[in-house]
């Protein structure tokens, strides 16, 4: 018997290395599969995500009713920009105060979405005020006010912001 066992022992010791290796292969190979099905869980996920945020806004803001309205600073104006307040027909619709990062990525040529809401078809006041500091130090407070037609396609509205001069208000509003 006790060959027997000397046998069943080396045969286990050449062996054993054999079916563990083989079993790691195969470990691995699932391993690298259950990445793989993660890794596409998460990009569906993603692409759901991305699909319901665009239902979302398409529900919240109706392609006939909405307006968007964007803000920008003129090139090389290096007034400090500290707050902009807009209404529409007489009520507020946003108010933004400026941090130094978002206020240098706008003296950069950066564009911000500052409002995106419903109003109906025709025509609607629209009141814009900025709040800053010009370069001598000088705190300013300018406002201006537009007429805005709305019709029956979605409405983006630019309005570009400037140093205040005398006689002018430094805010433009246009289309987009």
């Amino acid at each position: 018997m006790s060959k027997l066992n000397r046998a069943l022992m080396v045969v286990l010791l050449v062996c054993g290395p054999m079916t563990s290796g083989s079993a790691e292969n195969i470990s691995g190979d699932n391993t690298r599969s259950l990445d793989g099905q993660v890794q596409e869980i998460k990009s569906d996920v993603l692409n759901i995500a991305s699909e319901l945020s665009n239902l979302e806004e398409r529900l919240l803001y109706p392609s006939g009713t909405q307006i968007a309205v964007f803000v920008s600073m003129a090139e090389a104006e290096k007034f400090r920009l500290d707050a902009v307040q807009i209404e529409i027909n007489g009520e507020l619709a946003t108010h933004h105060i400026y941090s130094f990062n978002e206020l240098e990525a706008l003296q950069k040529g950066g564009v911000q979405r500052l409002y995106t809401g419903n109003i109906p078809s025709g025509d609607h006041q629209l009141n814009v005020t900025m709040i800053g500091k010009l370069k001598n130090g000088t705190d300013f407070n300018a406002s201006d006010s537009f007429v805005i037609a709305k019709g029956i396609k979605p409405k983006a509205l630019g309005i570009t912001l400037s140093r205040p001069d005398s006689g002018s208000s430094g805010i433009k509003v246009g289309d987009w």
